[in-house]
């Protein structure tokens, strides 16, 4: 195939030979030198046939088909032949001056390979029978014919054939060639391997048109391959959420990758396919090339196992909320047991009391992370937002957390604020208006995993932010995590097992925890990690900026001060975060003396300066009002709970009991957490 670029330089020859031919027929027409030899005389037919081949030597430069190159190019060169030849003929024949520009006509046939040799050798031995005939081809005329004719064309065909053969062999065309063949078989194995995929794959570009989509994807989504490809995704591939509305640009995951060049998972979309048939996807959408070039959607059908997580879920949630009772009492009864106060037991006893002791508080936190993973799986945990400087805040959890590693004999830092610097240091400030609780969570679960999985060393904990984000990192120097542990990291009840894992509990269910924590308040969490040197841990949230957290803390302050400052409506007091004791009843002693009977007194609420549960009246308040008193007595509630769980049994002294009566003990029994 002819390149472009001898294309090219074809059309300039010819257009510049024809040129100069058409010039020469004005310069001798309009006498412009007397002295002009016959010889140097064109006739009409020569510059006919020069301004045709000047006309089409130059349009076909300025334009012509990739795929004509060489049909133009080749017409061109015949056309160029054609007026040398005419202007030969009527210039003297082999006595012409022109005979140098056949020569060059001749080399360059080599260029059209067998298509350019034959017409000049078909010509010129054309030329020669006709000069025979006539009786006027002398020896003189044929060495200047063959030294002008058939020597060049022998010439060309030479050079030409190895620079097609080098042109060939490993030239541009080649070049081209090869990669054309490469990339149909690429093709080709790409097409078997997609075809061969189980889950739908849809190729759609730039401008949202479906360019490719796999058998799979047709079977998911009833469309055939004919009839969607060409159209828009959006009719294809037909998606909604999960309160079965259409999604916007804003919530679409193609548009986003599309915008964003990043990549996107999710779980929480369905698809309507082309018999109105509801599916729940798992949706994976990758970019391709440059921002904006197109995307690759991978999808397939996870109704079945979102059906099992939900029956699942329910079972966890009423399990665990069933058996947390009994394992607070046997947790309570044990406490006292190893009360000295309550119950006298031997050294080895009260060992074995205490090994006891610690199981069920274990068994308790695990029934409690279990219910919490149920209300993030199911959206019914709360999320109650409250402004904070979250250095400090995380300082206080650091801090809380010290003991602990100084346990393990680890040095626990906290870059922000270090405590075993003597110079004056001043912390940044980044503000937050998320919850608390969840934050707190999920900062604790980090350290402690970073100290209970790093046998020696240190631990560094370290705040840094943008304008529009904080990120919390949290830095080991334990076993790491292996590569291939890495992606399931983040899954329900997932551990690392090896050698260096078992001997550490745990449940699975902590970093899942906190990755649901970290998406319900528009952040993120990820880890980087080499196995055998270290993790890092990192938890990135929305940040406010300082005027919005003050304006916002004063709104709050204003409104609370509002509330106290009105008239409350009493109500009665509930008492659902009031331990209870707990009777049970033995068997009547026979004994005619009275029985000591041990107990404990009830743990009395914890006052407050703030109304609990009051409603205010005397001026009709507005929907955030009431949203952020209702936040605040939930957090109160909590706060309650939490210190009465966590207060000691006091004991009182015991009191005689009828003989006839059964004996009770009361113990307390911690309020839900």
């Amino acid at each position: 195939m002819l390149t472009r670029f001898w294309h090219r330089r074809v059309c300039e020859a010819t257009f510049l030979i024809s040129l100069a031919v058409i010039a020469l027929y004005f310069w001798t027409f309009l006498k412009i030198s007397p002295s002009v030899g016959k010889s140097f005389i064109v006739d009409m037919p020569a510059v006919i046939l020069a301004g045709v081949t000047t006309l089409i030597s130059f349009v076909t430069y300025l334009w012509t088909p990739k795929k004509v190159n060489f049909p133009f190019t080749f017409v061109i060169y015949l056309l160029l032949s054609a007026t040398i030849a005419t202007l030969i003929i009527s210039t003297g024949s082999t006595l012409s001056p022109f005979v140098t520009l056949w020569m060059l006509v001749s080399i360059f046939a080599g260029i059209f390979g067998l298509w350019g040799a034959l017409p000049i050798f078909i010509a010129t031995s054309v030329f020669m029978a006709i000069e025979y005939i006539q009786g006027g081809f002398t020896i003189d005329a044929m060495i200047t014919t063959v030294i002008s004719s058939f020597l060049p064309l022998l010439i060309g065909a030479l050079v030409w054939y190895k620079k097609s053969d080098s042109y060939e062999s490993g030239g541009e065309n080649r070049a081209y060639r090869n990669l054309a063949n490469e990339l149909t078989e690429v093709a080709s194995k790409s097409e078997v391997v997609i075809n061969a995929i189980g889950d739908g794959v849809m190729a759609i570009d730039s401008q949202g048109v479906i360019q490719l989509i796999n058998p799979a994807a047709q079977r998911l989504i009833g469309w055939g391959k004919q009839d969607a490809l060409t159209l828009n995704y959006k009719s294809v591939l037909q998606m909604v959420n999960q309160k079965n509305e259409a999604l916007d640009i804003a919530s679409d995951p193609i548009q986003q990758v599309l915008n964003t060049n990043q990549q996107i998972r999710t779980n929480d979309l369905s698809i309507i396919t082309k018999s109105s048939k509801k599916i729940i996807i798992s949706l994976v959408v990758s970019p391709v090339g440059d921002m904006g070039s197109g995307i690759i959607a991978v999808f397939h059908d996870i109704t079945k196992e979102k059906a099992e997580e939900r029956e699942q879920s329910e079972f966890i949630s009423t399990a665990s909320h069933e058996m947390r009772t009994p394992v607070a009492s046997i947790e309570g009864y044990l406490g006292l047991a190893i009360n000295p106060q309550t119950a006298q037991v031997d050294s080895r006893a009260r060992d074995f009391i205490l090994k006891a002791h610690a199981a069920a508080e274990h068994l308790g936190h695990l029934f409690q992370d279990l219910l919490d993973v149920s209300k993030a799986d199911d959206g019914r945990i709360s999320n109650n937002p409250k402004v904070v400087n979250i250095v400090t805040f995380v300082h206080d959890i650091v801090e809380g957390l010290g003991p602990k590693a100084a346990q393990k004999g680890l040095k626990l830092v906290y870059k922000p604020i270090p405590d075993d610097t003597k110079e004056r240091t001043v912390a940044p400030v980044y503000s937050v208006n998320l919850d608390n609780d969840h934050i707190r969570e999920i900062v604790n679960n980090l350290v402690e995993n970073a100290i209970k999985y790093t046998p020696k060393g240190e631990v560094f904990v370290d705040i840094n932010g943008d304008d529009d984000h904080v990120t919390i990192s949290v830095k080991d120097s334990g076993i790491g995590i292996p590569a291939e542990d890495m992606s399931h990291l983040f899954q329900k009840f997932y551990r690392v097992d090896n050698k260096d894992t078992r001997e550490i509990g745990g449940t699975g269910l902590g970093l899942y925890l906190s990755r649901r924590l970290a998406e319900i308040m528009g952040g993120r969490i990820w880890v980087e990690s080499i196995y055998t040197r270290g993790s890092t841990f990192y938890l990135e949230l929305p940040r406010i900026s300082s005027q919005e957290a003050t304006r916002i803390s004063e709104q709050e302050a204003l409104i609370a001060q509002e509330l106290i400052n009105q008239k409350p409506v009493a109500e009665p007091q509930p008492a659902a975060f009031i331990p209870t004791a707990t009777p049970i009843a033995t068997a009547p002693t026979a004994q005619p003396a009275p029985a000591p009977a041990i107990t404990t007194a009830a743990p009395t609420p914890i006052a407050t300066t703030e109304p609990t549960h009051n409603v205010p009246r005397g001026q009709a308040l507005t929907p955030e009002q009431i949203a952020a008193y209702v936040a605040r007595q939930r957090a109160l509630i909590q706060q309650q709970q939490q210190q009465v769980a966590a207060a000691p049994p006091v004991p009182t002294q015991p009191q005689p009991i009828p003989a006839t009566r059964p004996q009770t003990i009361s113990v307390p029994v911690r309020g839900p957490q």
